[in-house]
């Protein structure tokens, strides 16, 4: 099962769903947490507007492939779940997210091995078929993840001591 999740932001994220629609799966179903967008895809067998949490966490379990927006809580979620979700970014240029705080946090954790980062929509369903092995993540202290982490928050609100 592919499980696809936008997340509880309040903004919709139409674009992602719409790379879903492509979505080459066979037989495999995708089940879709479509939070505030209109958007169905058809290919889906089941929506949601939103999930309880504990919900949330047993269709991650469950599937073979996450495909979420880039929120550190989904990401997060399917971490512990035991998946490398493939990820894309809310953009502020589609009016997805008041800012582009995702992409960068996404682009690190790309790096650090932790998500699958999908910054081209087209190549969604390329990144879904290499996708789904589980794997063990060991989100023991990275010190300089955390450190990095905690200066681009720090940046971002202009925090300072």
């Amino acid at each position: 099962m592919i499980f696809v999740t936008v997340g509880t932001n309040e903004a919709a994220f139409d674009r992602l769903l719409e790379a879903v629609k492509g979505l080459q799966t066979g037989d495999e179903e995708i089940v879709v947490q479509h939070g505030s967008s209109a958007i169905r895809p058809a290919n889906a067998s089941r929506t949601y507007d939103f999930l309880l949490f504990d919900d949330l966490v047993e269709v991650m379990r469950s599937a073979r492939v996450v495909v979420t927006h880039a929120g550190i809580g989904s990401i997060m979620t399917a971490l512990s779940c035991g998946r490398r979700p493939v990820v894309a970014a809310r953009l502020v240029a589609h009016r997805e997210a008041v800012d582009d705080h995702q992409l960068p946090v996404a682009r690190r954790l790309e790096a650090a091995g932790l998500v699958t980062l999908v910054e081209d929509l087209s190549r969604l369903d390329e990144a879904v078929a290499k996708a789904g092995e589980q794997v063990e993540v060991s989100l023991g202290a990275d010190e300089r993840l955390v450190t990095e982490l905690r200066d681009y928050i720090r940046d971002a609100i202009g925090y300072s001591r």
